[in-house]
């Protein structure tokens, strides 16, 4: 007993007993370095929508807690300016080039639920690998990155082939078609072309009937017959797709099973909101993965009746409300839960706002604060730069901001790192990890040059001059705004990455965005002693990046793109496809 007692007043011994007895157990630490992930994803969200971005008119304060709790990002940049190739960016942490999830032609996202394009099999997306890390993971909301390949019910592009246990949403994404009451949306000009054509061939076809009664054209009843034949399969062949868009597009699914077709838009919202709190509430004894992919603010602006009103914004403001209301419950079933502490929360948006999309004197798109450009614009800002806000309390700093270029692709390699996870080895992963900048053991992002495709059509490069704080941009290729000097292509609804809509630039276009963030002064050799210097390095940097390239499949070409009936999925027998089974219950 006495010689226990003399050990115990050792005074190596003391402090190595009380730091045993202060050590977190093991549980405690594997909570801590596996944290839960919450990852928050708006549609179509302009930067100039967000209070802590600078709006003061549209309400959003459970956003702005989020970056006063934690850090919010001012350079955060999407890899590509639409859904499809942004999303599949993000889930890859690969440029959408590289996955073959870029258009070589003016479909640039996926169109329909029955195409075979969509997130190649073979990519490997975070929500994969933190699965194997025994996450729990969750997708709530839109996909919008494919189902089938060859059959109705393979789902090789489905979320539960890429990584996530369970998924509650849409495959596809919000559009106005899901609304009968809405204007269709859904490539309204070549609709408007079809119909047209349908038009003149149906009145090809009654003039030469008519001049046979009557004797005047001297036409065969063969041919007339053969008129009429080819006039119906012609109006059948488009109609059978674009004319139920709403029964094969506008679907909601759990799992593999479809529970609405077509969805009940009064009561997505609330059915979105109660499954995220859902599988929060399931999965809080071990680490788990949610991905909320929001439907707001995508057009038709789902909007419940309690938020109607109610902004300064008319309906879209209502819409961005709403879904800020929405972030407030996760974020109070998270605390419910206790999860506070041990839950990284990210929000960000897919990319930039929707400048042309207005009905009438309605504007129906967000806003872009002070950036150039918008949603389907590959090179200016307005188009790219997004919000992007981290919360860990504990772990990253209170009330933040890093003012240096980060991608939506860093998510990747940030929460694979976290979940004690590796990034694969055998391809090029173009993000990096987040954690040392957002931490502050580093004063600068690791990007040092940043690819701005439009397509599969590279349109700008930024270069990250990390000794002088400069960050350079080169536009090589810019769309034509219609009309003119109006900020972008009201004419065309969309302002597109080739062809006659845009201007090609040699020399390049030349901005300073840490002086001229707005991109309204271009420099020139006369203006800027460092001009041919800038453009020679961001030359090489893109012959480099180019050497990266390999070929790979093309996911968004026309043949993947179009409408087939036998990959149409379908909760009834095809082409009778309807359900109800959220109604039922």
């Amino acid at each position: 007993a006495s010689f226990l007692l003399l050990c115990f007043r050792s005074p190596v011994v003391t402090p190595l007993i009380f730091g045993l007895l202060l050590q977190p157990s093991l549980t405690q630490l594997s909570i801590i370095t596996h944290p839960n992930i919450v990852l928050l994803m708006a549609d179509d969200l302009g930067i100039g929508d967000v209070g802590c971005y600078g709006n003061d008119t549209i309400r959003t304060p459970n956003i702005d807690r989020l970056a006063k709790e934690g850090v919010k990002l001012t350079q955060h940049i999407a890899a590509a300016p639409l859904c499809t190739p942004s999303r599949a960016a993000f889930l890859t942490g690969r440029y959408p080039l590289r996955s073959g999830m870029d258009a070589i032609n003016n479909y640039r996202v996926i169109f329909w639920n029955a195409g075979s394009g969509g997130l190649p099999p073979n990519e490997t997306t975070f929500a994969k690998i933190l699965q194997q890390q025994g996450y729990s993971t969750g997708l709530i909301g839109k996909w919008h990155q494919g189902v089938n390949c060859e059959s109705r019910n393979d789902h090789c592009h489905h979320p539960l082939n890429h990584g996530f246990d369970y998924f509650y949403g849409m495959p596809f994404t919000l559009i106005s078609d899901c609304q009968p009451a809405e204007t269709p949306e859904m490539d309204r000009a070549f609709r408007r072309k079809l119909w047209l054509s349908t038009q003149m061939i149906g009145l090809i076809t009654l003039t030469a009937a008519l001049g046979r009664l009557t004797g005047l054209i001297p036409v065969r009843w063969k041919t007339v017959t053969c008129l009429a034949g080819f006039s119906l399969l012609f109006f059948i062949s488009w109609f059978s797709s674009y004319g139920f868009v709403q029964y094969w597009n506008c679907i909601m699914m759990r799992n593999h099973e479809i529970t609405e077709q077509p969805m009940v838009t009064d009561r997505t919202t609330s059915l979105i909101l109660r499954e995220s709190i859902s599988f929060i509430a399931r999965n809080k004894h071990k680490p788990f993965l949610l991905f909320l992919s929001f439907l707001h603010s995508h057009t038709p602006l789902l909007t419940t009746e309690k938020f109607l009103q109610r902004s300064r914004h008319g309906l879209y403001g209502d819409n961005v409300e709403e879904m800020d209301w929405m972030v407030g419950q996760v974020l109070d079933a998270i605390d419910k839960e206790g999860l506070k502490d041990t839950t990284l929360v990210y929000f960000a948006s897919d990319h930039g706002g929707w400048l042309e999309r207005q009905e009438d004197k309605r504007q129906l798109g967000g806003w872009n604060g002070i950036y150039k450009g918008g949603k389907a614009m590959g090179g200016w800002e307005g188009g790219i730069r997004v919000p992007g806000i981290f919360r860990w309390p504990g772990v990253l700093p209170a009330d933040t901001v890093i003012d240096e270029p980060t991608s939506l692709m860093d998510i990747y390699p940030t929460v694979v790192h976290l979940a004690g996870g590796e990034v694969p080895q055998d391809r090029i992963i173009d993000g990096h990890d987040l954690m040392p900048l957002l931490q502050g053991k580093v004063a600068h992002s690791e990007h040092e040059f940043l690819f701005h495709y439009c397509g599969i059509h590279l349109h700008a490069v930024r270069w990250h001059q990390k000794d002088s704080g400069a960050i350079w941009k080169a536009h090589y290729v810019t769309p034509i705004f219609s009309p003119p000097g109006a900020g972008a292509c009201y004419d065309r609804g969309f302002c597109p990455c080739f062809g006659e809509g845009v201007t090609h630039h040699n020399p390049p276009l030349l901005f300073d965005l840490s002086r001229d963030p707005s991109e309204a002064r271009p420099l020139s050799a006369d203006t800027e002693p460092l001009f041919d210097t800038v453009i020679r390095k961001i030359g090489r940097a893109i012959e480099e990046h180019r050497r990266t390239l390999t070929p790979v499949p093309e996911q968004l070409s026309v043949y993947n793109a179009v409408w087939k009936p036998w990959l149409q999925p379908c909760c009834g027998s095809f082409p009778f496809c309807w359900c109800d089974k959220e109604g039922d219950s």
